[in-house]
């Protein structure tokens, strides 16, 4: 990914925390000869060793999934707050621009067996049913509905390099940069809302 010096996000901390929260990935690599892309959720791990892992999984009627052997190479894009900039909200004449956030995970596949399919649907589950009332547990569903993990393909990715986007108008001067949350919030869209928060939280 093209990432100009002053974007790149090199924190470590801010770049999990952001897999965390933006859980829900595509990912792509080459099936079939061509370029394929899976958008499905992945949870941000580690492996017995105590390498950084995703641990996801595809239909198994999807064409993706046969394609996904062990030390297959992949790449999984994690997609966060992002909104158009107008250049009017400058006190200068300038053109406009696109702010956002991105991280592009690397990393080489392991297939998990039925056990550790299920071990691994059993930490998504958990993820997300966290703040759920009445939270399901995998281990609490019956083996006919547990039947369906059979229908799946799980695997973890063993990551083997990350790169992170930042790009929140950090080349605007303090005024400029007050604008632009400004002008952000005034339009009332959720992406700009939230493009607004995170550029308010990390103002110079």
């Amino acid at each position: 990914m093209y990432i100009p010096d002053i974007y790149k996000n090199e924190d470590q901390e801010e770049i999990r925390s952001f897999i965390h929260e933006n859980g829900f990935a595509i990912l792509v690599n080459q099936t079939n000869t061509k370029l394929w892309a899976t958008h499905i959720p992945l949870v941000l791990d580690k492996n017995p060793s105590g390498k950084a892992i995703l641990v996801g999984h595809v239909s198994i009627e999807n064409p993706q999934g046969e394609s996904l052997k062990n030390e297959t190479e992949v790449l999984a894009i994690f997609s966060g707050p992002h909104s158009y900039i107008s250049s009017s909200w400058y006190d200068h004449e300038n053109v406009p621009t696109w702010n956002y956030m991105a991280v592009h995970v690397y990393g080489k596949v392991k297939i998990l067996n039925l056990n550790e399919s299920i071990l691994s649907l059993k930490k998504l589950v958990d993820k997300y049913e966290a703040n759920s009332e009445k939270p399901v547990r995998v281990e609490n569903l019956s083996e006919k509905t547990m039947l369906q993990a059979k229908g799946i393909i799980a695997f973890e990715i063993e990551i083997t390099s990350i790169e992170a986007v930042k790009k929140i108008s950090q080349n605007r001067d303090e005024k400029n940069h007050q604008n632009i949350i400004t002008e952000l919030e005034k339009t009332q869209d959720y992406n700009a809302c939230q493009m607004a928060k995170v550029m308010a939280k990390n103002k110079k």
